[in-house]
Formats: C-alpha cells, sequence, structure tokens
C-alpha cells in the first residue's frame, strides 16, 4: 500500500482554515489537511485509470482488428489490397496491416514481423502481433488494478483523516462546553 505523500501541494492551507489556539481544533485543521491530500492523490489515480481504460479499449479493437485481419488473410481477400506503403498483397494468407496499427505499435514497441517492410502480414506472422497486443492488453489491465488498490487506500486515508477531524472539533466543542458551564 503506498502512504500519503505529504510533500504535495494541498488546496487546503491552515491560514484559510482560520485562527485558533486550541490545540485539538489545530489538529482538526491538520487532519482535514491531510484528508484534502489523500483526495487530491485518489482523484489523480482515478483520472489515470480512466486514460488507462480508454487505452485498452482501442487495444482492445486493434487486437480485434488484427484477429479480422487474420482470418481475412487466411481467407484470402487480402490479394491485391494495399498496403499502408503501396505493396499490393500477393500472397494468399497475407493481409495488410492498418496505419493505426502500426503507429501504436511502434509507439508502445509491440513486436510484429516486417523484416521486409511492407507491412503484409501471413498468418504466422499475425500470431506474432495478436499475442503482443494480448500483451499489452494485459499489462494494461494488471496498472489499472494496481491503481484501483491506490484509490481504495487513499480513499481510506481521506475517510480516517476526516473522522479524525471530526472527532477533534467534536472533542473542542465539548471542552468549550464544559467551560462556558463551568465543569
Amino acid at each position: 500500500m503506498s502512504q500519503v505523500d505529504f510533500s504535495a501541494t494541498s488546496s487546503v492551507s491552515f491560514g484559510e482554515l482560520g485562527p485558533t489556539t486550541s490545540l485539538q481544533l489545530m489538529f482538526a485543521k491538520l487532519q482535514l489537511e491531510l484528508a484534502e491530500t489523500a483526495k487530491t492523490q485518489a482523484t489523480d489515480k482515478m483520472d489515470a485509470i480512466a486514460k488507462a481504460q480508454e487505452e485498452q479499449k482501442f487495444v482492445s479493437q486493434l487486437l480485434n482488428e488484427a484477429r479480422q485481419a487474420q482470418a481475412d488473410g487466411n481467407s484470402g481477400t487480402g490479394v491485391g489490397m494495399t498496403s499502408i506503403n503501396g505493396v499490393t498483397v500477393t500472397g494468399k494468407d497475407c493481409y495488410p496491416m492498418s496505419q493505426e496499427m502500426v503507429d501504436y505499435m511502434d509507439a508502445h514497441k509491440l513486436a510484429y514481423p516486417n523484416g521486409d517492410g511492407d507491412y503484409i502480414l501471413g498468418k504466422d506472422e499475425w500470431d506474432v502481433a495478436i499475442t503482443s497486443l494480448e500483451g499489452r492488453l494485459e499489462e494494461l489491465g494488471t496498472n489499472t488494478q494496481q491503481e484501483m488498490v491506490y484509490v481504495q487506500d487513499y480513499m481510506g486515508q481521506y475517510n480516517s483523516y476526516l473522522q479524525g477531524a471530526n472527532t477533534q472539533t467534536t472533542n473542542a466543542n465539548q471542552t468549550l462546553t464544559n467551560l462556558a458551564r463551568g465543569q
């Protein structure tokens, strides 16, 4: 589990919470500051999760495209098509890669055989590309799960700090009430 990064800036400062001379209220303010930090970190992680889920969706689409291209190549429908660099498909079990797939796989250094530079893959070559995309999808899923664990941790910290602030505020109010009553 991760810990709250106390060096991060927060949107709540002691000055914004007002002056106090009560130790209990000062502690409550500190708890609120820490709660805000945990909330900010949880929000950042949730944003990262949303971005990763969008990428997972895109990789799933590429994976489906690769499987369909392999099937289309096996059925011979790739013959006569033109690849992204202008080469015409002549192999009966081949199908060209899309520019979008090439761009993504290159950007993420995913393996696909293209020794001849034509971006036309046969059945076995599509197997390599499909395996690479499956690996990337699994990696994204694992990272997303880890980020969710962090969010749960930050939310637990947030709730704990908020509860601590509420407890200290209640204690301070009780002390003031007792003083007012002369107890």
